[in-house]
């Protein structure tokens, strides 16, 4: 997954493919990502396995989702950010937050991913993107 600083690979978002809330954070990127530079796939998925493999997590780490932007791993709360970073004003302006120590932020974070199935609910399938959304899903 290594670029060079001429490429333009995409960014890679592991979520959990049954997780409500994951399916409305891949909508919300994709809706405000105007340069089209992150795709996404399921941690279930055999791709998404695989990278959490090569990533050093476990393959069942279901409570977090992964950023893999090149060739670097990013999770949880500073996946979160970096993301808002990436997507530019207004969502940019969360990053500073990136100085809070990672085991506050990620205790935050953990807060919610335990919750989420109660509170966003979970499908029983994989998201089923629209048109304008598959293009951005790797298989």
């Amino acid at each position: 997954m290594k670029r060079t600083s001429n490429q333009s690979e995409p960014i890679v978002l592991l979520i959990d493919g049954h997780c409500n809330m994951c399916h409305g954070l891949a909508k919300f990127v994709v809706g405000r990502d105007k340069r089209a530079v992150f795709r996404f796939a399921s941690l279930q998925s055999e791709l998404g396995r695989r990278l959490l493999k090569e990533g050093g997590m476990p393959e069942d780490a279901l409570e977090t989702f992964v950023m893999v932007d090149n060739g670097k791993y990013y999770t949880k709360s500073t996946a979160a950010l970096r993301i808002g970073r990436k997507l530019g004003w207004p969502w940019s302006v969360a990053y500073p937050a990136i100085v809070v120590p990672r085991f506050v932020r990620d205790r935050v974070y953990r807060f919610v991913a335990r919750r989420r199935y109660r509170w966003f609910g979970r499908s029983e399938s994989c998201l089923l993107p629209t048109p304008d959304m598959r293009s951005r899903f790797l298989e």
